[in-house]
């Protein structure tokens, strides 16, 4: 990062392509959580005994609670890439709001929505 203020067209379709993958997986995720909220997966206890539904329904409220956390945090984590999707577009992806320079590659590979850099992240502590 010898002075430039922005990554090249080329470094950004790297990150894009990084991007899109953990988009396809993320939403895939989503989806999985959202259809074992609504039982669109066809596993529950409508099709069971009265003896095993009554059983049950305490662990299923608690499975619909946690899978319900899950997918709004998943759906967050799809916002945050599709946010850095229009970064990516708009020629600003990989520079820190806060100090104004370029993330290192490192960080946006395993971060890639990340919007600070590792020395404005620990400034934030």
């Amino acid at each position: 990062m010898t002075g430039k203020n922005r990554y090249s067209d080329a470094e950004l379709e790297e990150f894009k392509q990084i991007i899109n993958e953990k988009l396809k997986k993320a939403q895939e995720d989503y989806d999985m959580y959202r259809n074992s909220i609504t039982h669109g997966d066809g596993n529950d206890t409508q099709d069971t005994s009265p003896t095993f539904k009554v059983l049950e329904e305490g662990a299923a409220t608690l499975s619909k609670e946690e899978a319900g956390k899950l997918a709004q945090r998943q759906l967050k984590f799809i916002q945050h890439l599709q946010a850095a999707l229009i970064r990516i577009e708009n020629k600003t992806y990989g520079i820190c709001r806060e100090t104004g320079k370029l993330i290192s590659k490192e960080r946006l590979r395993a971060v890639p929505h990340a919007t600070l850099s590792i020395v404005a992240k620990k400034g934030q502590q």
